[in-house]
């Protein structure tokens, strides 16, 4: 059995464990990340791609008197701020309107969008404004007339990339990273704390962890690495089921999102522009963690429902790709099961075993989140973290304005590498938003003949799926069609026709090829 000794071992290769990961480089610890499955393989690829502060969590903080909830939307919109700077290839601003037929609702969006907009502060990034119905209906042609609204900004990001770069980052930093690789059990000190972890893979090889100390951050699967670390701790989490359907006609040729405010049963809705379609979420369902990925009938015909209701002339939507992923919540008090009136806050918790839990919180705010687990780290290990070092996101420059400068620079080298044909524009969009400024030299390395674009819905390349399985631990074609690229989330059958070319390049450059389908966009193992 292999054996390896770090100042921090993190379980869990989603959003929270890949910025803890990368936070603890930064400070000079030695760090491991494992996952049992790919990076960013559970809920953190299946959000509905906003980095936004919250304007349900707003209204609600005003209605209950929460200031837990005010203090959440002020730190998410900060966050909102600083991913939009640092990763402007694959995060952007995006305006969703709220629509309203009265004045009464025109005042009452403008008041606390006003608002929302104030506590951004200095990361602010637009004014929220009144739209008329005329300009509604050129932006969203199909919407059912008669409606004006209140328009207000948030970020649109990719979730699996910037995961994935996290993770990455960390690794460039020095981190060792696993994906597939099962944390199966714990030693224990003479004094009873955790000493070291061991992990298996999915052939059955083990390895063992020693670490000063161990980080839980498996989002859903948080009480599950608990309760091995001690069976006597009382669960935690409480996990609800967002829904996603991704429908074939393009609803916001304006670019222009939808916001459904409340639907009938209290819900938030969105219908936002996605990769020239248009992406529809989602819903709020406690569930099962078994059951957090599955999309049900009775869920995608309620999405459905609405998308009628507001765009009667489409009568007929064509569902592309569908998928859901379960949030962690936290257990409210009383065990309530009402989880969509439970605050997306997050807790850091200290087992008496010694097994830090970083539990709850939402994609925005992963790095309050890492920050606040290091402390506990600093406590366990006794003694001050290093001073934070510089540590750029893989794909971005030194400072944003650069990254900005040298993504422009490189639109035109990329065009001169790539080939002329119809989608040569959409591939240089493509490659960059995935791939930042590695996306030129990545590209460079690629024989020619591997750059022609594979698919019109998104232009990747086989030479970009040779560089996810060499370069960027992809196992399987779901790890390469749903999160390397999104192309199965984008487009199930697409994604099919691609998969055996994808095996098949898995087959031959790692010598396995996991066969787990994009297809349904269910857990790794």
């Amino acid at each position: 059995m292999a054996d390896h000794n770090v100042d921090l071992l993190v379980i869990g290769a989603g959003a929270s464990g890949a910025s803890v990961a990368m936070e603890a480089v930064r400070r000079g610890l030695t760090v491991a990340l494992l996952d049992a499955g790919d990076i960013g393989g559970g809920t953190s690829c299946r959000s509905t791609k906003l980095l936004h502060g919250g304007v349900r969590y707003l209204e609600l903080a005003f209605k209950t008197l929460d200031l837990a909830q005010l203090q959440l939307v002020r730190e998410a919109l900060l966050e909102r701020g600083h991913w939009l700077e640092q990763a402007p290839f694959l995060a952007h601003r995006l305006e969703l309107v709220l629509p309203t037929d009265t004045l009464w609702g025109q005042l009452y969006y403008q008041a606390g969008l006003g608002l929302y907009d104030l506590l951004a502060g200095q990361q602010r990034i637009g004014r929220s404004r009144g739209i008329s119905r005329d300009a509604l209906q050129e932006s969203l042609p199909m919407l059912k007339p008669g409606r004006g609204g209140v328009a207000y900004s948030d970020g649109q990001f990719d979730d699996a990339r910037l995961n994935l770069l996290l993770a990455s980052t960390a690794e460039q930093g020095g981190a060792s990273l696993r994906t597939r690789c099962r944390v199966v059990g714990f030693e224990r000190s003479a004094n009873g704390r955790l000493s070291a972890a061991i992990s298996e893979t999915d052939t059955g090889i083990q390895e063992r962890w020693a670490a000063g100390v161990i980080v839980n951050a498996t989002g859903i699967q948080a009480d599950s690495i608990r309760q091995l670390a001690d069976p006597q701790a009382a669960p935690r989490m409480l996990t609800s089921r967002g829904c996603h359907l991704v429908l074939e006609q393009n609803l916001c040729p304006g670019g222009l999102g939808l916001l459904v405010p409340s639907t009938a049963d209290g819900r938030v809705l969105f219908m936002l522009p996605f990769h020239g379609r248009t992406l529809v979420g989602t819903t709020d369902a406690p569930c099962s963690i078994d059951a957090a990925t599955t999309p049900t009938d009775e869920e995608e015909d309620y999405l459905l429902g609405y998308v009628r209701q507001w765009f009667p002339a489409l009568s007929d939507p064509t569902v592309t790709s569908r998928w859901a992923g379960g949030r962690p919540l936290l257990r409210p008090a009383g065990d309530s099961l009402d989880s969509s009136r439970v605050v997306r806050e997050h807790e850091v918790e200290q087992l008496p075993c010694g097994l830090v839990s970083v539990m709850g919180g939402k994609w925005t705010t992963c790095r309050p989140m890492a920050n606040d687990t290091l402390q506990a780290v600093a406590a366990q290990l006794g003694r001050p973290l290093g001073v934070p070092q510089p540590l750029s996101l893989l794909g971005s420059a030194d400072t944003p304005s650069e990254t900005r400068q040298l993504l422009m620079k490189q639109a035109g080298q990329l065009k001169d590498l790539l080939a002329d044909g119809p989608l040569r524009n959409q591939q240089i969009a493509h490659l960059q938003s995935n791939h930042g400024l590695q996306a030129l030299p990545m590209i460079s390395r690629v024989d020619p003949a591997l750059r022609e674009p594979l698919s019109s819905v998104i232009p990747l390349c086989q030479g970009e799926i040779d560089h996810a399985i060499q370069s960027e631990h992809a196992r399987s074609a779901s790890d390469v069609l749903a999160r390397r690229c999104r192309l199965a989330m984008v487009d199930l059958a697409e994604a099919r026709r691609l998969q055996p070319m994808v095996e098949e390049r898995l087959d031959q450059l790692t010598g396995t090829a996991v066969s787990t389908s994009p297809i349904n966009h269910q857990l790794m193992p």
